[in-house]
């Protein structure tokens, strides 16, 4: 009895065993042909005539997303996306080195409000990059780079200029990509694009390997021996290859939307809005500190300058907020701003940071009310657990926000006293420089004297390109550009080296405008106009 319930056992447990052996062995035969892009194939097709290449694709969506320039150092790699771009009518711009592309790239990102595009070929030109696009990172500029690489199948192989790209830019760039099909180049560069200019914008990297750019028959002829082997392993590998290769190209040229993902872009709610009107709505000694972020999209600088005006706050006006009240507004204060801010009751920090450029916070005073807007929150809390605490700390867009702010307040005014204090003060350290610039040196010019008759011979449409170190800090007391986006300086980061670039891309974004490249530094001043 127990042993015929033993073999019946058994016998059950046989078939059980060989139905799931067979059922794993088809889910691996299954998971293998998915990998090898074998179903896909099957429902795609791969055109072998065709003479298109990935590069008009790279170029499409860069047409698609209102691109006009590439700034580049022209290389094997990437010659495919250069030429296409030129057809499309986007002007290939070449630099002599790759590091003044991604600073011409970063400048367009700042004045057009779109991302500014450099593509650089593979090893060393990404490599000559690194330190425009930390530059970029702390600038917090939209700057899309496009990086070539060594074929998908020779990376790790010991091919020319391969090495591991990704891990170089994870660290430096929001979003990092390495397109392995043709067909992939589309939705990766819009994904790319979107990350650069949502939440707080960045450098984005994008890889695209030889073999993706150029036509197929071109990689056919690179990837697949013409003599089939004799071997029965060298015919594996020769399908293989071919594999691979219809891999790269299925699908590649089927239509595909090109344009613009929507963008997330942080807002306030209407609570921190309606709680920050109130806060300053009762204040006696109010200042507004404006960073760069202040000119960010979607809110137009025209607009944002007119909601300023309108809250009528005395205010200072840091980075690329520079110009915004153009030259000699009553509400710009230039001067004495560690002051001001211990004197303030309510302080409201648009997109400034309490970083060292504002002593980390120690120039805030401990009873004032902070309101801070910032789209980053580390930016937006730095440096709050030791010297200064805010009473409303707003992670959202600061332009939208300062609109939202005079919305609420309805017209309020402040009296005339406090306006007319910080301004007395003003004049009085205005007059100190005047009186350096008057004082002899042993050689060379007074810097300061220098900087003055920059000022009073500066023309309404000049562009400030402001590239160095302490000289940079004196121009920006001494010389005011004399409109909204108009100066340009390296940001946060303080790189040397970014006025070729700079003053490149910003003569392309504004040709009628009389772009001056200054380079300043401890006992230098060279002084550069561009036609």
């Amino acid at each position: 009895m127990e042993t015929s319930a033993a073999a019946a056992s058994a016998g059950g447990f046989f078939p059980s065993f060989l139905l799931l052996a067979f059922g794993t062995l088809v889910a691996a035969v299954l998971g293998v042909a998915h990998r090898l892009g074998l179903f896909y194939q099957l429902m795609h097709k791969v055109d072998k005539t065709s003479i298109r290449h990935g590069g008009e694709s790279v170029a499409a969506v860069l047409r698609a997303h209102g691109v006009r320039f590439v700034f580049t150092l022209v290389g094997g790699h990437i010659s495919p996306l250069l030429v296409a771009c030129e057809k499309l009518g986007i002007r290939v711009v070449d630099t002599r080195h790759e590091v003044t592309a991604v600073f011409a790239a970063d400048a367009v990102a700042r004045l057009t409000g779109t991302v500014g595009v450099a593509a650089v070929t593979a090893g060393p030109g990404l490599t000559n990059t690194v330190t425009a696009v930390k530059n970029a990172q702390v600038a917090q500029s939209p700057v899309l780079l496009l990086g070539g690489a060594a074929s998908t199948l020779l990376q790790k192989r010991g091919a020319l200029q391969a090495i591991d790209q990704m891990s170089l830019f994870r660290p430096l760039c929001k979003f990092c990509a390495s397109v392995r099909r043709v067909r992939d180049i589309v939705p990766t560069l819009r994904t790319a694009i979107a990350a650069a200019q949502s939440g707080t914008p960045g450098p984005v990297f994008v890889e695209l390997p030889l073999d993706v750019l150029y036509p197929y028959f071109m990689v056919e002829k690179e990837m697949i021996p013409t003599k089939l082997p004799n071997s029965l392993m060298g015919r594996v590998v020769v399908w293989y290859l071919q594999n691979c290769l219809a891999n790269l190209f299925v699908g590649a040229w089927e239509p595909r939307p090109e344009g613009p993902l929507p963008l997330d872009i942080p807002q306030a709610s209407p609570q921190q809005v309606q709680r920050c009107v109130e806060i300053l709505s009762r204040a006696k000694r109010p200042l507004l500190v404006l960073g760069s972020q202040a000119l960010l999209p979607p809110t137009p600088a025209n607009k944002l300058r007119a909601a300023v005006e309108t809250l009528g706050v005395p205010c200072f006006l840091g980075g690329m907020s520079r110009g915004l009240l153009g030259r000699n507004h009553p509400l710009h204060i230039r001067q004495n701003r560690s002051a001001a801010l211990k004197k303030a009751d309510v302080v409201v920090l648009a997109g400034a940071v309490c970083d060292f450029r504002l002593s980390y916070g120690r120039v805030l005073n401990r009873k004032s009310s902070i309101i801070i807007v910032n789209r980053n929150r580390d930016d937006l809390l730095l440096n709050s657990d030791i010297f200064w605490k805010p009473q409303e700390a707003v992670q959202g867009d600061v332009g939208s926000f300062m609109i939202k702010l005079v919305e609420g307040l309805q017209g309020q005014m402040w009296s005339s006293d406090w306006a007319e204090e910080l301004r007395k003060a003003d004049q009085q350290k205005e007059q100190t420089y005047r009186d350096k610039a008057l004082m002899p040196v042993l050689q060379h010019l007074n810097p300061v004297w220098v900087l003055q008759q920059v000022e009073e011979t500066l023309p309404d449409n000049a562009l400030l390109v402001v590239d160095g170190g302490d000289f940079v800090a004196t121009a920006a007391y001494l010389v005011q550009p004399r409109g909204p986006l108009r100066w340009l300086d390296p940001g946060a980061f303080g790189t040397l080296g970014v006025g070729a670039g700079f003053a490149l891309g910003a003569k392309l974004c504004q040709p009628e405008a009389e772009v001056r490249h200054w380079m300043w530094e401890t006992n230098c001043l060279l002084g550069c106009e561009l036609p």
